[in-house]
C-alpha cells in the first residue's frame, strides 16, 4: 500500500512505534488521527481520546472520528501494555486481566468499531499489532505473549472473513524496539528509526504482505519451523531472575 493519500487512524499512536508510524503516514501526505487515553492534537495530527478497555469510549471515539473523517480508510490498532507476572503468586491475575483487556480485547473492540465502515466503503486496510513474543514466549511476561498470540490468531480469522470485501488485513509483528527506555533494558532492541524504515518499506510492497516482518523478528517468527524454539525459550527463561525471590 502507498502511505500517501489515505485517512489513517492510529489507536495507540501517542507514543513509541504508533507515534512513529503516524508521523510516517503524515510525512507521506496522509491525513492522520492518533488515539489514546490522553491524546492531544499537534504536529498536523488530529487526536481522539479513547480507552480501548472501555467499550463506550471506543464507540464514542468511532463516532467522533467518522464524523470528522468520513473518508477514513486505514485503521491501525496497537494499544498495549507489557507487565511482568510471577505465576507462583496468584496476585498476578490483576496484571493478566489488564494485559488481556488492553492488548487482545482492546484490539477486537477497535476492529469491531470500524469494520462496518470499511466494509461499506468496499476498500480499506486494517493493521493489527502482535509481537515477536506471540511466537516465541518471554517467560516473565506470560499474559503479554498469550494476548499477542491471540491477536495473531484473531487477525488470521479476520483476514479470512473479510476476503472479498475489499478490506485488507495486515499484521505488524515487532521485535523489541528502543522506545520508552527499552534500549537501556534490552541492548538488542532495534532503534526506532531503523525499525520504522523497514516497516515503511514492507508496507510499500505490492501486494502488502499479510505479516510485516522486519529482519530482527524473523528468529522469533520462525523459531518452531527452524528447530530453534526450545533452545531460545530456555535462553529467554534466564530473565525470570528479575522476579522477586528467584
Amino acid at each position: 500500500m502507498r502511505l500517501a493519500d489515505h485517512t489513517v487512524l492510529v489507536v495507540g499512536g501517542t507514543s513509541g512505534i504508533g507515534q512513529g508510524l503516524a508521523h510516517r503516514f503524515r510525512d507521506a501526505g496522509s491525513t492522520v488521527v492518533v488515539g489514546g487515553r490522553n491524546a492531544q492534537p499537534g504536529n498536523d495530527l488530529d487526536a481522539v481520546r479513547v480507552d480501548v478497555t472501555d467499550p463506550d469510549s471506543v464507540r464514542r471515539a468511532r463516532d467522533e472520528v467518522l464524523h470528522a473523517h468520513p473518508d477514513l480508510d486505514v485503521v491501525v490498532t496497537m494499544s498495549g501494555v507489557m507487565l511482568v507476572e510471577d505465576l507462583r503468586d496468584p496476585a498476578h491475575i490483576a496484571a493478566a486481566e489488564t494485559t488481556i483487556a488492553t492488548n487482545l480485547l482492546g484490539t477486537i473492540r477497535v476492529v469491531d468499531a470500524f469494520t462496518p465502515h470499511l466494509v461499506a466503503r468496499g476498500a480499506g486496510t486494517v493493521v493489527t499489532v502482535s509481537s515477536g513474543i506471540a511466537f516465541l514466549p518471554f517467560p516473565p511476561m506470560p499474559s503479554y505473549g498469550a494476548a499477542k498470540a491471540g491477536v495473531h490468531a484473531y487477525t488470521e480469522a479476520l483476514r479470512a472473513q473479510l476476503a472479498g470485501t475489499g478490506v485488507d488485513v495486515t499484521e505488524l509483528v515487532p521485535p523489541a524496539v528502543a522506545t520508552a527506555g527499552q534500549e537501556q533494558v534490552n541492548p538488542a532492541a532495534l532503534p526506532l528509526t531503523a525499525y520504522l524504515d523497514e516497516v515503511v518499506a514492507l508496507l510499500a510492497t505490492e501486494p502488502t504482505p499479510h505479516e510485516l516482518l522486519v529482519d530482527g523478528v524473523l528468529g522469533h517468527r520462525w523459531a518452531e519451523r527452524d528447530g530453534t524454539y526450545a533452545d531460545l525459550v530456555r535462553q529467554r527463561s534466564r530473565a525470570l531472575a528479575m522476579l522477586p525471590g528467584r
